[in-house]
């Protein structure tokens, strides 16, 4: 059986010395971004590696980009193959954030490179910590693999590309809190407001107040109610950076509503150029 969206952490616990799966810590904080790295060499899942968010999972910022722009492929698959991740095996990813950041961006980024076998770890490293799982401060010993995949570039969108969006087709889906949303409070991008037309899904509507997902027909109905009508395949997903739209990418997988792309230049990326619209409110 392969994971695909989301995994427990029963059945993580179980295969935790299956030489055929690879476990990946994320955690990351925006305003502090050694505090992942450093909580991950206090303790971890025992075999887990760590992926920096800046330095593993993003390219270069440049002046027409975003926070986190996407990684050059090329790099991303040496990595992953550096990580001990080939063609049959089954990836986990967690943070400590229920996935809304790096984890949903790693597993997000790994089915780009064409690696569907990676899920999210159900409830993260809380989770775990409240099941009493095992923790260690050993870093794990990898064996490097081959990894050959080639990015699908389907799955997301340029900003030229979402500048040209229809309404009556697309769906622009913004994943950021309401008051940011709104331009009410701006803590990280120097503009406030939103991409005129989008609709605000923040992420956190996604869990339970313990950090897991929503069960399946919960996320399914409140994406079909955004969806007005839409295919799946309408709604294309924002947030700040490309980074947390991963959440509600993963979300609507969850729920069965497949299709749906990623704006990854997000918010930070579309006010670098100060000519577009912007929208308050």
């Amino acid at each position: 059986m392969t994971y695909t969206t989301l995994i427990d952490i029963a059945t993580l616990r179980v295969h935790l010395n299956d030489p055929d799966w690879v476990v990946v810590d994320c955690r990351f904080k925006l305003m502090d971004t050694e505090a992942g790295r450093c909580a991950y060499r206090n303790e971890h899942i025992p075999g887990a590696r760590y992926a920096h968010l800046d330095e593993d999972l993003s390219g270069p910022i440049t002046p027409l980009t975003g926070r986190h722009p996407l990684p050059d492929p090329v790099r991303l698959a040496h990595q992953y193959g550096a990580w001990g991740i080939g063609e049959n095996t089954q990836v986990v990813v967690y943070d400590d954030l229920g996935g809304m950041l790096a984890a949903a961006r790693l597993w997000w980024l790994l089915r780009w490179l064409g690696h569907e076998t990676v899920a999210v770890l159900d409830g993260g490293l809380p989770a775990w910590q409240r099941a009493e799982l095992p923790l260690t401060a050993d870093l794990p010993v990898v064996r490097p693999a081959a990894f050959n995949g080639q990015p699908d570039h389907r799955l997301w969108l340029t900003t030229e590309q979402v500048m040209a969006l229809s309404p009556k087709e697309a769906v622009l889906v913004d994943a950021r809190a309401a008051t940011r949303y709104r331009g009410l409070a701006e803590p990280i991008d120097p503009v406030a407001g939103h991409i005129p037309g989008s609709i605000n899904l923040p992420t956190e509507g996604n869990l339970t107040p313990n950090g897991c997902f929503l069960p399946g027909d919960v996320l399914r109905a409140r994406f079909t109610a955004a969806l007005t009508g839409r295919a799946p395949a309408a709604a294309v997903h924002s947030c700040g950076s490309g980074v947390t739209a991963c959440h509600n990418l993963l979300a609507m997988e969850t729920a069965g509503l497949s299709g749906s792309r990623l704006y990854a230049g997000s918010w930070s990326e579309w006010i670098s150029d100060p000519s577009r619209s912007i929208a308050t409110g």
